[in-house]
């Protein structure tokens, strides 16, 4: 988190922007990630100002065997509704004018500023959307780890035990997004991603009180998660990154899982994937370069070598952590 002091653009900024001749470069991202759920995410729109409210069928009517000259009891289903908040994220960038035409090159140096809040902004949805806690930060939106944590709820037959009990554990996720499953939503009559919205020149405040005429530009994106059918998310929880090898000897039984995380939900519907981070995926490839699994293999899609399991894709999180609290009470996965 920037200091107060650190928010503004200094010169040394701009000069580790510029060559010797003053000429913006090209910034390199080394603080990029991959996250590529955000590239799978179906979007869809909500139908209340501040999220959407959904309604599931939570029973259904039962039916009687007729005899002749008896009739037969009413029944109904019973039906609830549930509703999925957006969350505000909101930055302002505020560039000193002057600074930013020092080159004569002012709309480069912008642009370049542009790609670092818009890389940060996406890392902090993806970040959300795996961890967010509305009950601990009520600010922010509803993630799916908070949602599939608890080994008494409803959902915790779709919630497996890695086995793992120390501090290095992370998580591997199924996904089937659909308009009826899970979907990313935004809110009613409000545009969907990231938004910005250019100021132009202002006269700002600096740190001192003092003023300055400034290029001020808003970013901003509201969003949300809803889980409309639990049943088509699993969650593969306490896998101890610390335990794995190469060969899958040793460690969580990682193939094994994802066999019965595919075989949880009802049928794959909608676009699935497995979800995971830089180091299970590392460990995966291993597999299929050992020879140790059949189940991974590697597929062309749209001209790029993606990894599969039993043909559903293995797409890397840079943003699911190897420091993740352990699920406790879970049966121990046989």
């Amino acid at each position: 988190m920037a200091t107060k002091g650190d928010r503004n653009l200094t010169l040394l900024d701009w000069a580790s922007g510029v060559d010797d001749a003053g000429v913006t470069m090209k910034v390199v991202e080394i603080l990029d990630e991959s996250n590529e759920m955000m590239d799978d995410m179906v979007w869809v729109e909500g139908n209340l100002p501040t999220g959407t409210r959904t309604t599931v069928r939570s029973g259904l009517p039962e039916a009687y065997w007729k005899q002749y000259n008896k009739g037969v009891p009413r029944s109904k289903g019973v039906k609830k509704q549930m509703d999925e908040a957006c969350g505000m994220l909101r930055v302002y960038s505020v560039v000193d004018k002057d600074l930013a035409e020092l080159n004569g090159e002012g709309g480069a140096f912008l642009a370049s500023e542009e790609a670092g809040f818009i890389e940060g902004m996406t890392q902090q949805v993806q970040t959300a959307f795996i961890y967010g806690n509305i009950a601990t930060d009520p600010e922010r939106i509803m993630g799916l780890t908070p949602r599939y944590s608890d080994a008494t709820a409803e959902n915790a037959e779709n919630i497996l035990n890695g086995g793992g009990s120390a501090s290095t554990n992370t998580s591997i996720w199924l996904v089937c997004w659909g308009d009826d499953t899970v979907h990313a939503m935004f809110p009613v009559s409000k545009p969907t991603g990231l938004q910005r919205t250019p100021k132009g020149v202002q006269t700002v405040s600096d740190d001192d009180g003092d003023e300055m005429e400034a290029y001020r530009t808003l970013y901003g994106w509201d969003c949300g998660l809803v889980v409309r059918d639990w049943r088509f998310i699993v969650r593969i929880c306490n896998v101890d990154v610390a335990t794995l090898t190469g060969t899958g000897a040793t460690g969580a039984k990682l193939i094994e899982m994802m066999v019965v995380a595919s075989e949880l939900p009802p049928y794959l519907k909608g676009k699935c994937a497995f979800y995971m981070n830089r180091k299970i995926k590392t460990f995966l490839r291993r597999q299929i370069t050992n020879k140790a699994n059949v189940n991974l293999t590697f597929e062309n899609v749209a001209g790029k070598k993606v990894m599969a399991f039993d043909g559903i894709p293995c797409r890397r999180v840079d943003k699911i952590v190897n420091t993740e609290s352990t699920v406790t009470g879970l049966p121990t996965f046989v």
